[in-house]
């Protein structure tokens, strides 16, 4: 090989070098790489910050998401939860290593979430800052040769030089283009706002995460069941159930209450579809702060919105209205008592539970329970099973069965207020050994053995509405950061950034040769549509010249025929 052919292929590898975008690799020696601490810091930023594992981990953040949609979650509903554990003893203690019943507050999620945050800000900061240079500054003149450029057009005019590029000017500027004359040519540019939703996009993510950040630390949700008739105040010992963010104060409760006045619920009576709801209705008075008093109507998916706290209706049964006696026929319990719906067609269970003041005929003090099962149309005795044929109060009948003891209501530990603890407690047991149970309909009562007293099942049965109270203080946040997410893609995706030269100098022959060229930052076909429509747009004001040379004319039109094809 002679020393000639191996300058110049040193000299082609350095030219390869200097064009490539991909990183160079250090010389790691041996002694240690070569990069040391500092330099592996940068490497780590640099890579943390680029675009590509940006989009990575926003990817993980979704993929993230994933098992907090399908696995039960303990911020959700606790005994959702407790039965997937109970029901999948194996799988079990594996999601809890991994976090997976806790997927918005585990370690792995946070750290995707919070690297994500610094990729995104690492990206913008420094495109933000290079996109205002590039407004501060101007287009860049125009190249030598125009005719290299993708979209290309030329003719010849007798308009003086300056006469066209004050033309051009004034008709770029028009056309809202950033232009300015550079020598013999004016430079133009358009299409910023492309750049502009590309950084809109991106900062509304950051706005978005920070949404999400805000609505976990300071949300709180809490749900009630409240019987026609019967009321909530938006205090913490009011709530069934109530989660909040760790950053959340009981002290922003917002202070309002409402009362349930009426539940209505309409189902299909007839048809393949006999049964399906048709409407859902609560009827509320509320007030905000102790003020006013007024009338909403709250629905499925259309919430009660007080004071920045959204009251939704979620569920509805019955509650039948009971009444029950002592052996002495003292009334030691009266009042609707709210049972859980099983089925659709709302078959229901619960427990009446007497904790105080029943004796039997003897005097002695002792509690009650009452395992309670409703349907609100009966098919018959005799017509099969006890449930439900239709949702809606046709024919309503109550079994009971009856047991004596200790409810356990005082032993210091959590029970389901809907269940019965049988274990401290007797069954009442008819003539023949078995358990003591009936089916009533309204205004029957059934009467204890042993004179121990009686329940009656009134003829009034109320309804019942369980409403989820919740305040999200970042839903605002992320809905704007949403929209203006959506606006940004569409402007990066639809608006094409391009620049547009032309250049007019006098010729040899006198005679002034207009070049007209354009070049777009992406691939356009509408490029040299624009190019020609300013083309003709300025022909009118600088139009062909006559040609004494066809040559020379046919010459012009094949160059621009060549600059429109490329």
């Amino acid at each position: 090989m002679s020393k000639t052919e191996t300058t110049t292929e040193r000299d082609e590898a350095a030219a390869g070098a200097q064009l490539s975008t991909a990183p160079r690799e250090e010389v790691v020696q041996a002694g240690g790489p070569a990069l040391g601490v500092i330099g592996w810091i940068r490497w780590f930023w640099r890579q943390l910050t680029s675009m590509r594992v940006a989009l990575i981990l926003l990817f993980l953040l979704s993929l993230g998401a994933i098992p907090g949609s399908l696995i039960p979650q303990n911020s959700v509903d606790e005994l959702k939860v407790r039965s997937f554990k109970e029901a999948h003893e194996t799988l079990a203690p594996v999601y809890d290593k991994l976090q997976l019943f806790d997927v918005y507050s585990s370690v792995w999620f946070s750290a995707i979430y919070i690297l994500l945050f610094v990729s995104l800000i690492g990206c913008i900061v420094p495109r933000t800052w290079q996109f205002v240079g590039q407004l501060r500054g101007r287009p860049p003149a125009a190249p030598k040769r125009l005719t290299r450029l993708p979209a290309y057009t030329t003719w010849r005019t007798e308009a003086a030089p300056e006469e066209v590029r004050r033309a051009a000017l004034a008709m770029l500027r028009k056309r809202r283009f950033r232009a300015h004359t550079a020598g013999d040519a004016v430079a133009a540019e358009k299409g910023y706002l492309r750049e502009v939703g590309n950084l809109l996009f991106h900062i509304a993510l950051i706005v978005m995460l920070v949404a999400f950040a805000v609505g976990q630390l300071f949300k709180s949700e809490g749900g009630k069941l409240i019987v026609e008739g019967d009321g909530f105040s938006n205090t913490l010992t009011q709530y069934d159930d109530f989660k909040s963010g760790s950053l959340f104060s009981t002290d922003e409760l917002a202070p309002f209450t409402f009362t349930l006045n009426q539940f209505t619920g309409t189902y299909e009576t007839s048809g393949p579809q006999r049964g399906t709801p048709r409407t859902f209705e609560a009827d509320v008075t509320y007030s905000k702060g102790g003020g006013e008093k007024k009338r909403s109507v709250i629905r499925v998916n259309e919430p009660l919105e007080v004071d920045g706290s959204k009251v939704y209706l979620i569920a509805h049964g019955y509650a039948p209205v009971v009444t029950v006696k002592d052996g002495k026929g003292k009334v030691v319990f009266q009042g609707a008592v709210p049972l859980l719906p099983i089925d659709n067609n709302i078959t229901s269970t619960g427990v009446i539970k007497v904790m105080d003041g029943y004796r039997d005929k003897n005097g002695k003090k002792d509690q009650l329970g009452f395992p309670a099962f409703f349907v609100p149309t009966y098919a018959g005795k005799g017509q099969g099973q006890m449930f439900s044929q239709f949702p809606g109060l046709a024919f309503p009948a109550l079994n009971l069965s009856a047991y004596r003891g200790d409810l356990r209501v005082d032993s210091g530990l959590p029970q389901n207020v809907y269940q019965l603890d049988t274990s401290k407690m007797k069954p009442f047991k008819d003539a023949n050994g078995d358990i003591f149970k009936k089916t009533l309909v309204p205004g029957e009562t059934m009467t204890l053995p042993e004179g121990a007293g009686s329940i009656t099942f009134e003829k009034e049965i109320k309804e019942w509405a369980s409403f989820q109270i919740s305040q999200q203080p970042g839903n605002g946040l992320a809905l704007t950061g949403a929209i203006v997410a959506i606006a940004g893609l569409v402007g990066s995706l639809f608006i094409q950034r391009r620049r547009v030269w032309i250049r007019a100098v006098r010729g040899d022959d006198g005679v002034t040769v207009v070049e007209m060229a354009g070049l777009g930052r992406s691939e356009s076909a509408k490029l040299p549509e624009e190019l020609a429509d300013l083309a003709v747009t300025l022909h009118s004001v600088a139009p062909t010249a006559p040609e004494a040379d066809a040559d020379a004319e046919a010459e012009a039109e094949e160059a621009a025929a060549e600059g429109a094809e490329k």
